[in-house]
């Protein structure tokens, strides 16, 4: 029988430790494909700079301060956490080689835990507000005509609807700019920690070790122009469509943004994971009347994400 003493805690946390590592690397997490990670040192980050695309014009006279549009879009951070007990009795019979894959999963789990924010939020964009208070996916975005808002409101949409379409949606997602279509915003990464000790209350009352992690952070929206949401049978012409409609967007004053033109993501559900590839990898595909050389060939990364 093993001897529950310091040594033999210090030796047991380094190899739960250790597990916990090596399964961080067997994760292969996807939310970095739509997703930029943004530090945080506050309880809440507010991105009032949102809605600011940086263009240029003929500078005359002063510098033109008007053109700044602020937001009061902000994301909290959340508190979040995983842990495991380890029973005295089974340091104390040396019968820990259960608890080596349960530490294991869980740096696996912590790896791909961003993804079970960024895909839900995805998906909820639909009805979930972003900077500029509409559905992130909506149909009537506010653009102002004039960079001082001296001109008439136009408006854009970035949904494709059908409302005879009972499947699930898919996006296509611009992420050729430093800021990404999600916000992934990190206060504190994933952190091992312990609570060991012999003469610990739980230890005394129910003669368990605690081992687990924890990690403060929270999920948003950037810039809704970088995002389709797409509620319509997936296709080689719908796709089109998308990169079309994308093409479209402008910033404040009409300036157009160049988007829909590389680093081109395709979210889709599993059920058009097939499909999805098809139309990014072959030579030849359907236009749903005849066959055509595929012009999309190759311009799309392709992701199935497991939490969409």
């Amino acid at each position: 029988m093993a001897i529950v003493n310091s040594s033999v805690l210090n030796a047991i946390r380094t190899g739960f430790r250790k597990n916990f590592e090596d399964g961080k690397v067997k994760g292969e997490p996807m939310y970095n494909a739509v997703a930029t990670v943004v530090p945080s040192t506050t309880k809440s980050n507010t991105y009032g700079w949102l809605g600011q695309w940086p263009g240029f014009r003929e500078w005359i006279g002063d510098r033109d301060l008007n053109s700044i549009k602020e937001h009061s879009y902000a994301i909290v951070n959340k508190d979040y956490e995983s842990t495991v007990a380890v029973d005295r009795n089974d340091i104390e019979d040396d019968s820990l080689g259960v608890y080596a894959p349960m530490m294991e999963e869980m740096g696996y789990a912590s790896s791909v835990f961003p993804d079970e924010l960024v895909f839900p939020l995805l998906k909820a964009g639909f009805a979930t507000t972003c900077y500029d208070g509409q559905y992130y996916f909506d149909t009537d975005h506010p653009v102002n005509a004039e960079v001082d808002g001296s001109g008439a409101d136009t408006s854009f949409s970035n949904v494709i609807v059908d409302g005879t379409y009972t499947g699930d949606a898919w996006y296509l997602m611009d992420t050729s700019r430093s800021l990404k279509p999600i916000i992934l915003q990190e206060r504190k990464g994933m952190q091992f920690v312990a609570m060991d000790n012999p003469n610990d209350e739980s230890v005394f009352m129910r003669k368990e070790f605690r081992y687990g992690v924890d990690c403060r952070c929270n999920v948003g929206f950037g810039f809704w122009q970088m995002a389709v949401g797409v509620k319509k049978k997936l296709s080689y012409q719908t796709a089109w469509d998308a990169i079309n409609l994308m093409r479209t967007f402008k910033a404040d004053g009409g300036r157009p943004l160049g988007l829909g033109k590389n680093k081109l993501t395709l979210v889709v559900p599993a059920a058009d994971y097939q499909l999805a590839m098809q139309i990014n990898n072959r030579e030849q595909i359907s236009d749903g009347t005849t066959t055509v050389s595929n012009e999309l060939r190759n311009m799309f990364n392709v992701i199935s994400p497991d939490y969409l």
